[in-house]
């Protein structure tokens, strides 16, 4: 039986913890009105989003190739991100959320579970090569408006299209599937993985990076819970 490579949830743990503190500074920003230049102002929190986001991209592209089931996995997704917009659209506290990151992880996840006889054809570096150069190519894609209805989902928002978590197939996919190919090229080495890989140091961060999603689900609920507290008994 393969070992658990724990390194993944701990890291995977941690930027849970790191999502969790860039949504509560966002909902003190620009729902409370807090002074916070540092984070509305600079680049620091492009910087922040993009540690974040990337960081879970390329981990599930990786795990993608230990998965049995990508259909599946590719469901769960979908039904995660069909919850968070419904429930977004309904509460209405700021944009209502569509094609946010765990569409994303949907739509990458489908993605490979069609395509994987031919993406396994592929040799690692390559693919890692060709997905990095693809997604800094297009990064810019989806920041502009096109006059297209109904691509948004893909990269190309139209202009009435607006989304409080915006993440389309375009340029996401390539960093995904840099994760994947990551996976790939290690798998193809005869090398073993070192053995801090395999190591637990903080098992609280491995156990929550086993269910991030239910975290994320979870996790803004309870942020703008615990501020509506404090601010009605102030």
């Amino acid at each position: 039986m393969q070992k658990r490579i724990t390194i993944f949830d701990t890291v995977r743990g941690f930027t849970m913890l790191s999502m969790a503190g860039f949504h509560a500074c966002y909902d003190l920003a620009y729902l409370y009105g807090w002074d916070m230049p540092w984070f509305t102002e600079t680049v620091f929190q492009d910087i922040w989003r993009a540690s974040i986001s990337w960081v879970f991209l390329f981990i599930a592209g990786w795990m993608c190739t230990l998965s049995r089931n990508n259909v599946k996995r590719a469901l769960k997704y979908a039904a995660a991100a069909l919850i968070v917009w419904i429930t977004t659209t309904l509460v209405s506290v700021d944009d209502s959320i569509n094609f946010g990151i765990v569409y994303c992880m949907a739509a990458c996840t489908a993605v490979v579970a069609l395509t994987r006889p031919l993406l396994k054809k592929i040799p690692g570096s390559w693919g890692i090569a060709a997905c990095l150069v693809l997604f800094a190519l297009t990064w810019c894609i989806p920041k502009a408006i096109y006059p297209l209805p109904y691509l948004a989902w893909l990269g190309f928002p139209s202009p009435g299209f607006v989304s409080g978590d915006y993440y389309p197939l375009i340029p996401f996919v390539f960093m995904y599937l840099t994760g994947f190919f990551a996976a790939q090229a290690a798998q193809a080495s005869s090398l073993e993985a070192p053995a801090w890989a395999y190591a637990n140091p903080i098992p609280a961060l491995a156990v929550l990076g086993r269910h991030a999603l239910p975290f994320y689900l979870l996790h803004q609920p309870v942020i703008l819970g615990v501020l509506e507290l404090v601010y009605s008994v102030r």
